[in-house]
């Protein structure tokens, strides 16, 4: 009977196995010898952060497109480009659903106990999208506001913080917007943000630098500035590429190519490109 009862158990676990995508971790399914066996490496991102990725008529453009396009050719795979919600990227490369990720997304130690990261190929600060009549010029100024946010993004995690309090070695630290009736509002991208800016529903909008300015070039009643502080202090960000925990294979290569690219100045003329062409 035990013997019987075991083999029901194997057989169970078998056909679990085979129900579910595979048993493998996601650093396994997504390495670089299954991606080869594939042919495909598969980039997830979120076409909404020009000039790093953007919508060109039905295609994915952007300077993290071209490092990616730049990985897979030493991978000798084809690239396929999946445009979800920033929110549900780095899920989906934990889960092994995609190979990486790649959309502007800021290395911080909250996500590195989700995934992996390449070495930072750029880097960026938060910008404050105002109306050009304005007075605001530090992050203080925003006491009262509605203040619109990209979901997931380094400004939404700031701006919460501020005003909801954060913990700092341990200890609860105050925000300097806390208190204030300041309050946040999330979108999908901010281009949504920037349109309530301009109709009155939001008093600013914060975001990384590039597409700060290349949103706010958009109106001319708007303008974008830099988020500092009262004591001058800034928020610098690293951008990299993520990956499953523990797919190093895949990540020696990226790191390869992204090296390749800093070297060669080929990233700086993508961010030019880029820029100019999502203007």
């Amino acid at each position: 009977m035990k013997k019987i009862i075991a083999a029901v158990l194997c057989l169970v676990l078998v056909l679990a196995c085979v129900g579910m995508t595979s048993c493998k971790s996601a650093a396994e399914k997504q390495s670089v010898d299954a991606i080869k066996k594939a042919g495909v490496l598969t980039m997830y991102t979120n076409a909404e952060f020009p000039p790093f990725e953007y919508m060109k008529g039905t295609e994915v453009k952007g300077v993290d497109v071209d490092i990616a396009q730049a990985i897979a050719d030493k991978l000798g795979v084809e690239l396929e480009i999946k445009n979800v919600k920033f929110d549900t990227i780095i899920g989906s490369i934990q889960s092994g659903k995609g190979s990486i990720g790649a959309a502007g997304i800021t290395v911080t130690e909250e996500r590195k106990e989700s995934v992996d990261f390449s070495i930072e190929y750029t880097t960026s600060k938060q910008y404050i999208i105002v109306p050009t009549d304005s007075t605001v010029a530090k992050i203080e100024d925003l006491a009262g506001m509605k203040i619109g946010v990209q979901l997931g993004t380094t400004g939404d995690f700031i701006i919460t913080d501020e005003i909801n309090g954060y913990e700092s070695d341990g200890e609860q630290q105050k925000g300097v917007l806390q208190d204030t009736g300041a309050s946040v509002v999330t979108y999908n991208s901010a281009a949504d943000a920037a349109i309530a800016l301009n109709s009155g529903k939001i008093g600013a909008v914060v975001i990384d630098k590039l597409p700060a300015e290349i949103v706010a070039g958009n109106y001319d009643n708007l303008k974008a500035i830099e988020l500092v502080y009262a004591d001058g202090s800034n928020t610098e960000e690293s951008y990299a590429i993520c990956v499953a925990k523990g797919n190093e294979s895949l990540l020696k290569v990226i790191n390869e190519v992204i090296e390749e690219l800093k070297a060669s100045g080929k990233i700086d003329e993508f961010i030019i490109t880029h820029t100019g062409a999502a203007s």
